[in-house]
């Protein structure tokens, strides 16, 4: 299994890929996984993983100015290969991110990413929380229990999303949407790569997954 994690200048690629690689070991799946800046790599991988940390519009831009890229990832996911959106890397899987301004997103789950209301909380939410979510509702959860702890770093979230492409959420001064997905193409809000066992089973699943 070829396994691709998205190069463009953010987030914690070694993290994710030793995750991933850990993740696959456990699974017994034989995997490579690359961290990769190459567009062609992407788009013959088996799996795509693309995480991201700080602004969406920062995010959005070292995308696109990855040349090929985007569409790689656009072809390869349309193509039925499950793709992995960790952090901002979920948050761009959206319509729309409103982050220092209108940044458009992928658009294959509906809604925003706008700021947290979370009043007197602490922004961003930065810490573990818990998940919630329907047990068996989809594969990736497998071995999930409703109350796990997952790692959060963030101070916007999405909101008017569809609720068939909720799979978890958190609350943090209400509830915020944790994890996501359409068909073949999924994310995570929190950091699956610093979620310990809870983010490697959810990694192991995502290996096994044949949407």
């Amino acid at each position: 299994m070829r396994i691709a994690v998205v190069d463009y200048g953010s987030g914690n690629l070694a993290s994710a890929s030793r995750a991933l690689a850990l993740a696959a070991e456990r699974a017994g799946i034989a995997a490579e996984v690359t961290v990769t800046a190459d567009p062609e790599a992407v788009a013959k991988a088996d799996r795509i993983v693309l995480p991201g940390q700080g602004a969406f519009a920062d995010c959005a831009r070292g995308l696109g100015a990855v040349h090929g890229m985007t569409a790689a990832i656009e072809a390869a996911t349309e193509a039925g290969r499950p793709f992995l959106g960790i952090c901002v890397g979920m948050q761009l899987m959206a319509e729309r991110g409103l982050e220092h301004r209108i940044t458009p997103g992928f658009g294959w789950i509906r809604g925003e990413i706008a700021a947290m209301e979370a009043p007197g909380l602490r922004l961003p939410q930065m810490g573990w929380n818990s998940l919630a979510f329907v047990p068996g509702a989809h594969p990736l959860l497998d071995g999930l229990e409703p109350g796990d702890h997952a790692y959060f770093v963030h101070s916007y979230a999405l909101r008017g999303a569809d609720p068939a492409e909720i799979l978890a959420t958190t609350d943090y001064g209400g509830p915020v949407v944790a994890m996501v997905a359409r068909g073949n193409r999924a994310g995570t809000q929190f950091h699956v790569e610093k979620s310990q066992e809870v983010g490697l089973r959810i990694l192991l699943n995502f290996l096994r997954w044949t949407p």
